[in-house]
């Protein structure tokens, strides 16, 4: 019992550190377009846990059971495209959105995730059913304006959520007998070099703006991304599933939190009431199906 409440007290710590890094983003979407923060924070991502696998002999050493080093490669650059594509959506978004409805909205893997695992044969629980609905009505509340229209900030976070549903669902089917490390700084590589790419094809290669948002690209790229990371696994480690995903949806709660405190965003009664409804979805859908026994 000890061992759980280290582990979900740890959890929710990261949490924390994720749910800041909303206001972070947002500060430097101010000074960087999109593709270049996503390819500055990630590669700043990929560095640090680069170090930390060399000082630690991992980066060489094979463990007992692991898999090859080129299938962390191929495993890790697939993880690596989602993440680019999700981790773009969502910079670009929250230029349009405030740190608050970027961290509700992009929550709502939590829901997506059980409904894309339906596709495959996974059959959802009633609850899940049931905090898609509480989901959608807090989604309503929060960005839907009069006249039925949603914010282009909004929808781009919509779709990060999607794009990080099938990042959680890859890792999940595929990340056994990997080096968790490993695919973790395989992955934000080749994110990097991507967002990279597109920076030098759409946004050019401006990076000017990096010295006025430096303490944001160090917090997103050195907490959020590899302290963040080694939170989770630790704390993962002595924790039930569900109880961790529980814990960590609470990043949502400190996104909204971070935009009140450091950037001083306003939330309309309308849209807190949404970011609840959200978070009881979320809350809802990780609740296990109770199981009948049937009378003999």
């Amino acid at each position: 019992m000890r061992k759980q409440l280290r582990g979900s007290a740890i959890l929710l710590f990261a949490s924390l550190i994720w749910g800041m890094a909303f206001s972070a983003q947002s500060t430097a979407s101010e000074y960087m377009a999109p593709f270049a923060f996503t390819a500055v924070r990630s590669l700043v991502t990929s560095f640090v846990l680069f170090l930390f696998l060399l000082f630690t002999g991992r980066l060489v050493e094979k463990g007992e059971g692991e898999k090859s080093f080129s299938k962390h490669m191929l495993l890790g650059s697939i993880q690596g495209i989602l993440l680019f594509g999700a981790t773009g959506l969502q910079q670009a978004g929250i230029g349009h959105t405030t740190a608050a409805k970027s961290g509700f909205i992009t929550a709502l893997y939590i829901v997506i995730v059980p409904i894309l695992g339906a596709l495959v044969g996974h059959r959802p629980s009633k609850w899940v059913w049931i905090g898609v609905i509480s989901s959608l009505a807090g989604l309503y509340m929060l960005c839907i304006k009069e006249g039925f229209s949603i914010g282009m900030g909004d929808l781009l976070t919509l779709g990060c959520a999607f794009v990080f549903s099938l990042h959680i669902l890859t890792v999940d089917k595929y990340a056994q007998g990997y080096d968790a490390a490993k695919l973790c700084c395989i992955q934000f590589c080749v994110s990097g070099i991507l967002a990279g790419i597109a920076m030098l094809l759409f946004e050019g290669a401006d990076l000017s703006g990096a010295r006025s948002c430096i303490w944001s690209i160090l917090y997103v790229g050195v907490f959020s991304g590899a302290v963040g990371y080694t939170l989770q696994i630790t704390g993962q480690r002595d924790t039930d599933p569900t109880v961790a995903s529980l814990v960590m949806c609470m990043e949502s709660v400190f996104a909204a939190l971070g935009g009140w405190l450091i950037l001083g965003q306003s939330m309309l009664p309308k849209e807190i009431f949404g970011c609840l409804l959200m978070l009881l979805g979320s809350v809802l859908a990780l609740l296990p199906e109770k199981s009948v026994s049937k009378p003999r």
